[in-house]
């Protein structure tokens, strides 16, 4: 007899399903967009989770009573979080403080952009009220906070964000148990969903690493440099690691600024080839290969993950673009045997093992082995 999803695939044409398939996914979506405040708090949760949940499983392992690991796990990310935010508080507030003091230097550089346009020809009277609007403290400190603002806007939903974690820090001390219930059932979706935990955690790993490197330099050559605030510049440095390809352009954006405004071009030129020289061969050269053999993904499809997370979820979206992707690829790829063939077409590593799965003849279709019991 064969099986019931053979019957149902066979009554509908392979267009008409894809075109099904991409209306539904057009609707889910827009249904994440539209609750993008809502999932963005539970996505970051669920990567925080993932992450330190290697805690309490070897706590386990160590026979430590499971309501102590539970207390472990929640601790963990509640100091983590505490952590962050913390920095980002006080660097942001300094920054705040800071700005109004170059006003002077902001109103020197405007004349001066003011009148090279006017050599060329352009309306000065327009050029300074497009500037009126765009070089002033304020909007710097609004760039800023726009990206932190992923982050912050999340921790200040804090009542919210603390019980998600709480729930599932507890949750996640004895999750590997619940596979293990639920292999015997789902092999392919406990298989998948191990995957994507071991996937994130890499990801998560490896890019912290790389992030530390990366902020300690750039505070030290800032601090070098006599450029203001270099932590918080090392702080966005180590918070922009994890966009991937574009990090380094936001992160050089305002240091530069601030070298500019304090010592002029040669100063700001100076910054700008600084992170160029540590920012970009460390993130756009070394770090994606290592990410791409870490978790299976391609430079490219890297890009298009942070382009589309972050027109769905935010800026949040655009720092957890990576492990998003790789829930999306467990859910929707590693899940069915049928479609682990797009594997090899998204990877950014080594080509993975090939399944013993439904055979994939010449014409790209699946099929089922043959049921001894059924005639030809």
């Amino acid at each position: 007899m064969r099986p019931a999803h053979s019957i149902a695939g066979a009554g509908l044409p392979r267009g008409v399903i894809v075109l099904l398939g991409t209306a539904c996914l057009v609707v889910v979506v827009g249904g994440m967009r539209i609750t993008a405040d809502l999932l963005a708090p539970v996505f970051l949760a669920l990567m925080l989770t993932v992450t330190i949940s290697p805690i309490a499983i070897w706590m386990r392992g160590r026979g430590v009573p499971l309501w102590l690991a539970m207390i472990a796990n929640v601790v963990a990310v509640y100091l983590l979080l505490a952590g962050l935010g913390v920095a980002m508080a006080m660097s942001l507030a300094r920054l705040v403080d800071l700005l109004p003091q170059y006003q002077q230097q902001f109103l020197d550089l405007r004349a001066d952009l003011a009148s090279a346009l006017g050599s060329l020809g352009i309306d000065q009277a327009q050029v300074m009220a497009a500037l009126d609007k765009a070089t002033t403290p304020g909007q710097i400190v609004g760039v800023i906070e726009w990206i932190f603002g992923g982050v912050a806007g999340v921790l200040s939903n804090t009542i919210f964000l603390l019980a998600v974690l709480l729930f599932m820090g507890v949750d996640a001390v004895d999750y590997p148990s619940r596979l293990a219930a639920s292999g015997a059932q789902r092999p392919q979706v406990v298989g998948a969903l191990r995957e994507f935990a071991q996937g994130t955690r890499r990801y998560l790993w490896v890019t912290t690493v790389f992030g530390l490197i990366v902020a300690v330099i750039d505070t030290l050559a800032l601090w070098a440099l006599d450029i203001p605030l270099p932590f918080l510049w090392g702080l966005l440095s180590f918070i922009t690691n994890y966009i991937p390809n574009i990090g380094f352009i936001i992160g050089v954006i305002p240091p530069a600024l601030l070298g500019l405004l304090q010592g002029g071009v040669e100063k700001m030129i100076w910054v700008i080839v600084v992170y160029c020289a540590i920012n970009f061969v460390i993130q756009s050269i070394i770090q994606p290969k290592v990410v791409g053999d870490a978790v299976g993904l391609s430079a490219t499809m890297s890009f298009l993950s942070l382009i589309f997370w972050g027109w769905v979820l935010g800026p949040l979206g655009a720092l957890l673009a990576i492990p998003l992707s790789l829930l999306a690829k467990g859910l929707l790829v590693d899940i069915d045997p049928a479609t682990r063939w797009i594997n090899p077409l998204v990877s950014g590593g080594p080509l993975p093992a090939t399944d013993s799965g439904p055979a994939a003849g010449r014409d790209g279709r699946v099929t089922e082995p043959a049921d001894p019991a059924e005639p030809d």
